[in-house]
Parts: structure tokens; C-alpha cells; sequence
């Protein structure tokens, strides 16, 4: 392990970070709320800092730009918490927050796109503060990884090893021949759906400001928002709708996009997880639809169809927005609602969760199993439409999901150890490992996690990080042999 390199490499980015800082900066200079000072501040030290390690601990030899796959992975690792440290300088310049374990929740919050919270009142918070909570989560959602991917030439050949680590899903597609064009392929798309969404709500009654704000989170599948009372805030059925829409986008395997953008619409229709993910889709909303209506939730079809098509949306693709308080509702809708939080978006997408395709794997692979009960000598093979899938990818994905259950479970008895109630300590470890943001019992979407003892917050921060960079990259560093030459 070249630690010069990874420090070198890690430097760009927390300098990339700190860069990024200027736009809350403009904001809050527009605005005079009084957080320009914080915010020039926090980006002087961010710039200084990363730069100073990329100068210091740069490598001018020919093998500089030659990246091995554990430093890529150590990297990212070490990268996003790196960024989420930086990230909470403005909030605690600030002054927004009463403590650093709060800054850092809700910087590696948006970061992570998870989109919980520790503040009570969102609409008290200066503007400039609020913009760069939502940018944190625009920039996290793509991966401030594959950003640099496309803006840092001198990761060279070395840059796949950072793509898959950071990218989700179980195989990572490439579109170009060279990664840096794949990167800035994604990003491409994700920009160009980013201004759609945004102009659409501006349309809506949003000004500029609330619209960018709620594209970030929509987007990124965060769910960061400038109200207290979420996206319900703003009262509008036009609004809910363009968001719904745009959270299904984003929950949707971003290599699909851009083949629907290049007029290859049926790559999508055929492709086996979006064909499942939109059966889901439409079945949950039908079921909860039935539900809430025959328990006198709503008495119109048509609120019935607007808030429950939302918050499966949200859920789902784990953004986190809200329009209704979901624990109001009848236990089977609340049940459905809890399995999305397991699902989680699409393989590629910037959604949390265990993702479609893995869960489908998993019944794939289990069906399998059945079937050679009962035909010993049969040959089998699991296949993802007509692709069969490899036996390493299959035993990659049982153990992501042991290491995704096992590590839900014991966040769980770490923060009950904590005297947080055996409910609430569930749900908040789930919504952090998988990036949800809201949860059930004390961590709903009416309340937040400010009341949570400050060890609780560590553990539920570091699982925001595990979830958004799907648990091996992350464990990988506390296994002996990665450390080993």
C-alpha cells in the first residue's frame, strides 16, 4: 500500500470539496444571512488542507498514475469520510449545530444521500447553510468519486479500480472504452435530468432557490428539504407529481438512461430489473391505494393515488421525501413500505437499499437450490434475461446480503445499548445502512435524530457510510489481509 499515493489522491478530492463550497458561498452572499464568513472560511481550509496533502505527497515517478485495487478501494473509503469531515465545517463555523458529532451526521448525510437529520427546524437555518446541505447531496449522489473521474486526468488507467468501488451495484457498466468518458458520460445525464426537474418546479411555483434545492435531493435520492414539513410543505399535487416522477428516474439504472437518450428505448423495456422494478412500482401503489382508502386515510381516489404513489416512490428509491406521516396508516401499508426500504433502487442508480437486481438474484438463486432438490442431475444455470450470471457474481451478492443483514442487526444492538428503544434503533440502523433517511418509531418522517445520544449518531454515521458505498469497501479495511503484502 503506497500511502503517499493515496493521500496524494485523497487530497484532489477534499480539494475538489472544498471548491464546491463557492456556490452555497454565492448564495449567501445573495441572500446576507450571514453565512459567507463561515462558508469562505470552511473553503479556505478545505482548499488548503487537500491541496497541501496532493502537493506534499505527490509522486512524479512513471508509476504514479498506476493504481492497485486496494488502494482504490482505501481511496474511496478513506475519501468519503474525509469528504464528510470537511463537509460539516460550514455547519460548524456556523454555528447551525450544537456539537461536531451533529456536523458530521449531517454532513456524510448528504454525502451518503441518506437524508437524515439532526435539525428540528430546517426553515430557521440560514439559506446559504441549507443550499450546501442539498449540494452535499448532489454531489454524493453521482459519487464525488466518478466526479473526479472525469475532471482528474491524473488518476489515468487506475481510475476502474475507484469505479467500482464506487459505483453501486454487483458489475459496474462501462460505457466507454476509457473511464474517464464513462464518468462524464453519467454525469451528463444526471445534469441534464437535474435542469429538467428544476425549470419543471420552477413552473410549479418553486423559486430558483427551493427548486435547485429539491432537485438535488430528488436526484440524488437524498431528500434533503428547505421545509419542515418536507416536500408536503409546498401543498401542491403538481409538485408531489414532478417529483414522483423524477425519484422513479433516479432510482433507475443510469446506464439504462442513456440509451434511452441515445434512442434505444427498448435496451430499457427488455432489461430484467427495470421491468421488475417497475412491477413493484405499480403493484405497491395499487396495494397501498386499496389500503388507505378502505381504512378512511383519504376519501378521494385521487389523494389516495397522489400520497401513496409518492411515498412508495420515496421509499423505494430511498429518498426520503414525505408528504404524509406514513406511521398514520394501516400496518400492512406500513409493512409494504418497510420491505421497499430492504429493496432499495436499481443496480447504477443513486439509490440505497440492497438494490433490485441483488434481491433478485437472491430468489433466483434460492429457486435454484428447490429445484435441484428435486432434480439431482439436472444443469442449471441463474440468468438475468438471457445473460447467465457467473457463480463468483452469485456469491458476491450472498455475502453482500449477509454483511448487509449482519451488520443492520448489530448497529441495532449498538444504538438500543445506547437506551434508545428496540423499534426506533431498528429503523434508524436501517434507514442509515440504507441510506433511507426516515424510518419508523422515533426516527418517522414527522421527527428527526437530534435526540439521539451522540454514540448513537457515530455508529448511525458510520453505517450512512457503509450502505452508500455497499459494506465491502468499507470493511475491507478492517480485515488484517488487505494490510498485508
Amino acid at each position: 500500500m503506497r500511502w503517499r499515493y493515496v493521500l496524494h489522491v485523497i487530497g484532489a478530492l477534499v480539494a475538489c470539496v472544498g471548491l464546491t463550497m463557492v456556490l452555497p458561498l454565492a448564495w449567501g452572499l445573495y441572500y446576507r444571512d450571514g453565512t459567507a464568513q463561515p462558508l469562505a472560511l470552511s473553503m479556505g481550509i478545505t482548499v488548503l488542507m487537500g491541496g497541501s496533502a496532493f502537493l506534499i505527497f505527490r509522486d512524479r515517478s512513471h508509476k504514479a498514475s498506476i493504481m492497485t485495487h486496494r488502494e482504490g478501494m482505501a481511496i474511496v473509503a478513506l475519501g468519503w469520510f474525509a469528504a464528510g469531515a470537511f463537509g460539516g465545517l460550514p455547519f460548524w463555523l456556523g454555528g447551525t449545530f450544537g456539537s461536531v458529532v451533529d456536523c458530521v451526521f449531517e454532513s456524510l448525510s448528504g454525502f451518503s444521500t441518506t437524508g437524515s437529520s439532526v435539525l428540528a427546524d430546517i426553515e430557521a437555518v440560514p439559506r446559504g447553510l441549507l443550499f450546501w446541505r442539498s449540494l452535499t447531496h448532489w454531489l454524493g449522489g453521482m459519487g464525488i468519486i466518478v466526479l473526479s473521474l472525469a475532471i482528474l486526468p491524473f488518476l489515468g488507467v487506475g481510475g476502474m479500480q475507484l469505479y467500482k468501488a464506487e459505483v453501486p451495484g454487483p458489475s459496474p457498466d462501462k460505457l466507454k472504452p476509457r473511464i474517464k468518458d464513462t464518468a462524464m458520460t453519467l454525469w451528463k445525464v444526471y445534469v441534464l435530468f437535474s435542469a429538467a426537474e428544476t425549470v419543471l418546479l420552477m413552473f410549479g411555483g418553486m423559486d430558483l432557490f427551493d427548486a435547485l434545492c429539491h432537485t438535488f435531493g430528488t436526484m440524488a435520492t437524498g431528500g434533503f428539504s428547505t421545509k419542515n414539513a418536507s416536500v408536503a410543505g409546498f401543498d401542491s399535487a403538481y409538485i408531489d407529481y414532478v417529483i414522483t416522477v423524477f425519484m422513479l428516474i433516479a432510482g433507475v439504472n443510469f446506464s439504462l438512461h442513456y440509451l434511452l437518450l441515445k434512442w434505444k428505448p427498448s435496451a430499457m423495456f427488455k432489461d430484467p430489473e427495470f421491468r421488475v422494478f417497475a412491477g413493484m412500482v405499480l403493484a405497491f401503489v395499487a396495494v397501498l391505494t386499496v389500503v388507505v382508502l378502505v381504512s378512511g386515510n383519504y376519501n378521494s381516489p385521487a389523494d389516495a393515488v397522489r400520497y401513496t404513489s409518492f411515498q412508495v416512490a420515496s421509499i423505494l428509491t430511498t429518498t426520503g421525501f414525505a408528504t404524509a406521516d406514513y406511521e398514520l396508516w394501516p400496518g400492512l401499508a406500513q409493512a409494504i413500505l418497510l420491505f421497499c426500504m430492504f429493496v432499495g433502487g436499481c443496480a447504477g442508480s443513486t439509490g440505497g437499499g440492497m438494490k433490485v437486481m441483488r434481491i433478485m438474484l437472491l430468489f433466483k438463486q434460492s429457486y435454484q437450490e428447490l429445484f435441484r432438490l428435486i432434480h439431482p442431475r439436472s444443469v442449471s444455470h441463474v440468468k438475468m434475461g438471457r445473460t447467465v450470471v457467473k457463480d463468483d457474481v452469485i456469491s458476491g451478492v450472498w455475502g453482500f446480503a449477509f454483511l448487509w443483514v449482519g451488520l443492520l442487526v448489530l448497529a441495532a444492538f449498538v444504538v438500543a445499548a445506547t437506551g434508545v428503544d428496540v423499534v426506533t434503533s431498528f429503523a434508524a440502523s436501517l434507514a442509515c445502512i440504507g441510506n433511507i433517511g426516515p424510518g419508523i418509531g422515533g426516527v418517522g418522517p414527522t421527527d428527526n435524530f437530534a435526540w439521539m445520544p451522540d454514540t448513537a449518531k457515530w455508529v448511525l454515521t458510520f453505517c450512512m457510510v457503509l450502505g452508500r458505498l455497499e459494506i465491502y469497501t468499507v470493511i475491507i479495511l478492517f480485515v488484517p489481509e488487505f494490510w498485508r503484502k
